[in-house]
């Protein structure tokens, strides 16, 4: 792993915290400056280039952004793992108020106001409110405010308050392996399960340590940053509660000549290992988290390639493991040859600070961008569509115009590039004249999610007409476990996607994942072009092509499916086609 990528992912830690700080003092009805000096301090993190868990005290006031306040909060955070202002208002504000924000168009200060006022504490208590006519009742809301809340809890679904994002989940989980690792007994150490496997949800948190001296890492185990408590535990097993979220973690000690056969068995999914079992028992062996046994013999287990060869299988990657056919496909010999971050050529989903939302600076942006040995990048700053100072035709004239000046030192290939907003209509930001002007057009849904199904699938095929428009991204526009997918005719997108050589992102942003697993799925065996993107705001979110890359893996997406795992000219080509409809 990149020294970037332990950075960002350190870093987030402090940047959740901080963003829930905010969160919270909204809802616990704190003035809007105090909010604003918490998300600032978020942004801070998020931005930082050193990992703020180690730089010097004294110097953290250098770190642009930080103030002496935040500063003072994030020694806390490093010196006990987490903040008493942060415990206190977890403490304070009770956790359904904080639920209610999950519902689409439900913000803090509707929040706490139902709270306040008609004492909804749960998404139960909202819908008995809203059946009530008591949300309707309030002052400023109304009978479409209320429906339209009823909307939202029924797009959430049966969502398990038990699961958790993979995005809370990954930076916990990525940490807490790295401190096992720098444990002297510590051989090995990976986190398996759901998260291994890429879900997008997480229920709790399998993590395995290749140890001979299992009681060394017990002892070690409660003086990790990211452990709160030990709840309970044995000689080969420790069951933890971590400081940032609230989710059970198991942390398993594995004889290192086991570490293949822990890792299969933990990494699951539970009917994969049914039928990689099976396969086990049809062959007169015994498969267990211990080994590949022949009677009283371990024939395989130190590592899982010999595992699936003793089973005359090749070694199946953890994204595709969910019993959809891939012990079937490794028997036949039709196992997919998966995309792998190796494959791709460059990204072409990232932002810079030339728009709202960016973080960094066009030259960190690319810096980061060529530190991967890509061979292109796409700058995709916002266009004017969106209410986050997203660039007009003469801020994309400047934004072009400093590109030229950096092209010569870059050491990549810049694609002077923009995110388009889709309009309800189809319609994008600018005119086929501008459009014509930028090398790729990325074109989304950002605004008015909740439009019915017929109006949201017309809404993507028109712009999928336009011949500038060359990529669809987050396709259903969902975040995960806060912002439930909008409702289209995927099946009508993916067929007019093929038509008209209109390429479909992965977006590997943890929060999306979107396209998911299943929809990618659908769209290679329909022979859709796909690509895989970071949707980086910032250098450390460049790894995001990692998690889009499992994600394409378990649709079983291949190199070939992905528009850039081509080199540039087989780029240019793809978009060349595009624009003169010989697609």
């Amino acid at each position: 792993m990149s020294r970037g990528a332990l950075v960002s992912w350190t870093n987030t830690e402090l940047e959740r915290s901080f963003k829930e700080i905010a969160e919270l003092l909204e809802l616990d009805g704190a003035d809007r400056f105090r909010v604003r000096a918490y998300e600032r301090a978020a942004a801070a993190a998020a931005a930082a280039r050193e990992d703020l868990g180690t730089v010097e005290r004294e110097r953290l006031t250098e770190v642009e952004g930080v103030g002496s306040s935040t500063a003072e909060k994030i020694i806390e955070w490093r010196e006990h793992g987490s903040m008493s202002l942060l415990e206190d208002l977890r403490a304070r504000v009770p956790s359904g108020v904080r639920e209610l924000t999950g519902v689409p168009g439900l913000g803090p200060k509707l929040a706490r106001r139902l709270h306040d006022e008609l004492g909804v504490d749960s998404l139960d208590a909202l819908r008995a409110a809203i059946d009530a006519g008591d949300v309707a009742a309030l002052s400023g809301l109304g009978a479409k405010r209320a429906e339209n809340l009823r909307a939202g809890l029924s797009r959430l679904g049966g969502k398990d308050a038990d699961r958790h994002p993979i995005g809370d989940v990954l930076p916990l989980a990525e940490r807490l392996v790295r401190e096992l690792e720098e444990l002297p007994s510590a051989r090995a150490a990976a986190y398996a399960g759901s998260l291994r496997r890429l879900r997008e949800t997480i229920g709790d948190l399998d993590v395995l340590v290749a140890t001979h001296h299992p009681g060394d890492v017990r002892a070690a185990v409660p003086e990790l940053g990211p452990v709160a408590e030990v709840v309970s535990g044995g000689d080969r097993k420790l069951h933890v509660r971590s400081r940032s979220i609230d989710i059970g973690i198991d942390i398993r000690f594995v004889p290192p000549d086991a570490w293949g056969a822990a890792l299969c068995y933990f990494t699951g999914s539970k009917a994969h290992n049914v039928r990689v079992r099976e396969r086990a028992v049809r062959r007169g062996l015994s498969l267990n988290e211990y080994g590949l046994w022949r009677d009283e013999t371990r024939i395989a287990g130190s590592t899982e390639e010999e595992v699936y060869v003793a089973l005359d299988l090749p070694w199946i990657s953890p994204s595709l493991r969910e019993d959809t056919g891939e012990v079937e496909a490794g028997d036949s010999g039709h196992l997919p040859d998966v995309v792998e971050p190796a494959d791709l050529c460059g990204d072409l989903h990232g932002h810079s600070d030339w728009s709202g939302d960016g973080r960094a600076s066009l030259d960190e942006m690319v810096a980061a961008a060529a530190s991967r040995g890509w061979d292109y990048w796409a700058v995709t700053d916002h266009a004017i569509g969106l209410a986050i100072n997203g660039l007009d035709t003469d801020g994309f004239a400047r934004r072009r115009e400093a590109i030229a000046e950096l092209r010569p030192r870059a050491g990549i290939a810049i694609l002077d590039a923009v995110e388009l907003n889709i309009a309800v209509d189809g319609s994008v930001d600018f005119d086929d004249a501008e459009l014509a002007g930028f090398d790729l057009c990325v074109a989304a849904i950002h605004t008015q999610m909740d439009r019915p199904r017929d109006v949201q699938t017309r809404r993507v095929l028109t712009a999928m007409a336009n011949p500038h428009v060359h990529v669809i991204g987050h396709l259903t526009g969902r975040k995960i476990g806060r912002r439930p997918p909008i409702d289209l005719d995927v099946d009508a997108v993916v067929a007019e996607a093929v038509r008209t050589g209109t390429a479909l992102e992965v977006n590997g942003s943890p929060a999306r994942l979107d396209l998911s697993g299943e929809l990618v799925r659908k769209a290679v065996e329909a022979g859709a072009t796909l690509t895989i993107s970071s949707d980086a705001h910032e250098p450390g979110e460049l790894r995001n092509v990692e998690t889009g890359v499992g994600t394409a893996q378990r649709g079983w997406a291949r190199a070939a499916d992905v528009l850039n795992c081509r080199d540039a000219d087989g780029l240019r080509a793809f978009v060349d086609e595009k624009r003169t409809g010989r697609g």
